[in-house]
């Protein structure tokens, strides 16, 4: 079924979401792996640094962000990965997907209202139209 699995995750409860069905999906082959992708975000990272003390501070509050991905995924005894990227979420999931011949993206919907959906766009809407593989967006 799908070996290769690519977790979108920004460590929001959307991500937690999204990681119950990477796992429900990997169940099905013992040799799945769920790739979870992290993207530091450019701009805000640039925030990050003029708002910080330490780069270690910076890096501790990036893996914060992400560990209820982590942990929900460690205590489902998953065999997963964890790749950190940097630059504009939807661009870099989409790139390292395509580079990375995933089997299957799985990504949370931030549940954005119509305008704001109109005027910014969603990433996983981005990444879903993209992608050379097929796309679960978990709301």
């Amino acid at each position: 079924m799908y070996k290769h699995i690519l977790l979108a995750s920004d460590g929001s409860e959307n991500a937690v979401r999204a990681a119950k069905e990477a796992v429900k999906m990997a169940s099905y082959d013992k040799e799945s792996i769920i790739d979870v992708v992290y993207v530091i975000d450019i701009e805000k990272s640039k925030t990050d640094v003029l708002h910080s003390t330490s780069s270690e501070a910076i890096e501790l509050e990036r893996r914060k962000k992400n560990s209820k991905v982590i942990q929900f995924l460690n205590e489902a005894n998953a065999n997963y990965k964890t790749t950190i990227l940097r630059g504009k979420p939807g661009p870099e999931i989409v790139k390292y997907a395509n580079n990375h011949r995933v089997d299957v993206v799985v990504i949370g919907s931030r549940g954005l209202n119509v305008l704001q959906e109109m005027v910014l766009g969603s990433v996983s809407h981005k990444v879903m139209k993209r992608v050379h593989c097929p796309a679960l967006i978990v709301k």
